[in-house]
């Protein structure tokens, strides 16, 4: 896919993990109005004068529809109930930059790829190049990462190629970089493989990581970076997000995440959500 500047993009890919169902929700509706024997689902009628089991718990949670919601959605606008509906996507391959724009939607759970803990390749692809390789080496082992949104290979290569200066000159400014670049276990690797860079590389990913690397190389990366995410709503909120989303005047990667997260949204959520065109 490519943006209207002429840069081509990847777009995320997203999987619906879990749903609770709207069925809580109508009982929650139901208790505030102490209308249960009005509803259509007779499991909901039932819980008028009954505590639930398990088997009327299942019957609950796969309720498909619900008129009082529908009239509560959208002629009453009483969208309070909806918190009662969660939906967790699973998501992959989009940006730093859409999860600064995530990040602004204050109800969600929201669980990210961290880049602490997993820098590790990168550190030790520019450890190897500056031992027995070059930055060319280095530029084209963190090609293999597939670690941004934008698909133009000479542009990531750009990118790649900004982040080896950028480790270049911080290695330069510090007293002993290998000790904040490398686990303490793995520094003998240098030594011994020192002159072949590509050795030395399967040396250290094999070796020990060293624990909370990004650390001391965050800002070697960009927004361009693809992160990993699992988001959980309640159905207000995701309300909320689709409607801010999906909007013409929404980031557009940002917009494609909204749009790929409502295509794996049941429909029975999208109807209490979504104005029928």
């Amino acid at each position: 896919m490519e943006d209207m500047y002429g840069i081509k993009y990847n777009k995320p890919e997203v999987v619906l993990l879990q749903d609770t169902g709207i069925g809580v929700a109508e009982s929650a509706a139901r208790t505030c109005y102490d209308s249960f024997s009005n509803s259509e689902n007779q499991v909901i009628q039932e819980l008028e004068h009954t505590l639930p089991d398990a088997s009327m718990i299942d019957a609950l949670n796969g309720i498909e529809d619900s008129s009082l919601l529908d009239d509560l959605a959208w002629t009453y606008f009483h969208h309070s109930i909806l918190e009662h509906a969660n939906l967790s996507f699973l998501i992959r391959g989009t940006s730093r930059g859409v999860l600064q724009e995530h990040a602004r939607h204050r109800i969600q759970a929201i669980s990210v790829r961290s880049t602490r803990y997993t820098m590790s390749g990168i550190i030790n692809a520019f450890v190897a190049a500056k031992q027995g390789g070059d930055r060319d080496f280095f530029i084209e082992k963190v090609l293999e990462f597939d670690m941004f949104v934008t698909a133009d290979v000479d542009y990531n290569r750009v990118e790649i190629g900004a982040m080896y200066d950028k480790l270049d000159f911080q290695a330069k400014k510090v007293e002993d970089f290998h000790s904040i670049a490398v686990a303490k276990s793995s520094i003998p690797f240098i030594t011994e493989f020192g002159g072949d860079a590509q050795k030395l590389y399967e040396a250290l990913q094999a070796g020990k990581k060293k624990r909370n690397v990004g650390d001391a190389f965050k800002h070697i990366i960009t927004d361009n970076v693809k992160v990993d995410m699992v988001v959980t709503f309640n159905l207000r909120s995701l309300k909320n997000y689709f409607t801010l989303r999906d909007s013409g005047a929404a980031f557009f990667q940002i917009r494609w995440l909204a749009q790929a997260m409502m295509q794996v949204t049941p429909q029975k959520y999208l109807d209490l959500i979504i104005k029928k065109k």
